[in-house]
C-alpha cells in the first residue's frame, strides 16, 4: 500500500535512505551519507511530498517530490526486485505529468530503472556535494502519449498499407 508520510514515519525512512544510499553510491564516502541525516529529517523530508510504501505496516520504500522533481526514490535493499520501486514510481506518474531527476553517473542500476520507467537522459552536471558526475533525466507522460501514438500510427501504416504520415 502506498500512502502519505506521517511523522510517525521518518526514523524508518531514514535508515531506509541511508542503507540504499550506501549501497547504490558506494563511490561516495559513507560519512557523507551520515552527515546528511539531520539535513534529511530537518529540510529535505519536511520540505518534500513524500509517499511511502508498506507491506503489513512496515515500510519498504519511499518517494519524495519536490513539485515536478522526484527528489528521492529509494526502497530497502532487503525488499529490492519486488516491483516496489515501479510502483512509487506509478504513483509519482499519477501525481505529475512530467517529472525529472538527476543520478549519478556511476549509479547503473538507477540509471536503467529509470530508462525502463520511461525517463530519458537530458543533461549532466557535477553534483556540488560530491563533486560525482550526474545525469538529468525527464518524463513527460505527453511526450510519451504522442510516441505511443505515432507508434501506433506507423505500425497500423505499415501493416495496414497505408502511406506513412507525413512525421514518420
Amino acid at each position: 500500500m502506498i500512502r502519505p508520510l506521517e511523522s510517525s514515519d521518518i526514523d524508518e525512512v531514514l535508515a531506509i535512505w541511508l542503507e540504499a544510499s550506501l549501497e547504490a553510491h558506494s563511490f561516495v564516502a559513507r560519512e557523507f551519507w551520515e552527515s546528511k541525516l539531520d539535513a534529511m529529517r530537518r529540510v529535505y523530508l519536511p520540505a518534500s511530498e513524500t509517499y511511502v510504501f508498506t507491506d503489513h505496516e512496515i515500510i519498504q520504500g519511499f518517494l519524495s517530490l519536490q513539485g515536478d522533481k522526484l527528489a528521492a526514490l529509494f526502497v530497502s535493499p532487503a525488499c529490492q526486485g519486488q516491483g516496489i520501486g515501479r510502483e512509487l514510481m506509478q504513483q509519482a506518474k499519477k501525481l505529475r505529468k512530467r517529472l525529472y531527476l538527476t543520478v549519478y553517473r556511476q549509479n547503473r542500476a538507477g540509471i536503467e530503472f529509470y530508462k525502463k520507467c520511461g525517463f530519458t537522459v537530458v543533461g549532466q552536471q557535477v553534483d556540488v556535494h560530491t563533486g560525482q558526475d550526474e545525469l538529468v533525466m525527464e518524463y513527460n507522460a505527453g511526450k510519451h502519449e504522442q510516441s505511443g501514438l505515432k507508434r501506433a500510427s506507423s505500425e497500423r501504416n505499415e501493416y495496414s498499407g497505408d502511406a506513412p504520415s507525413v512525421d514518420g
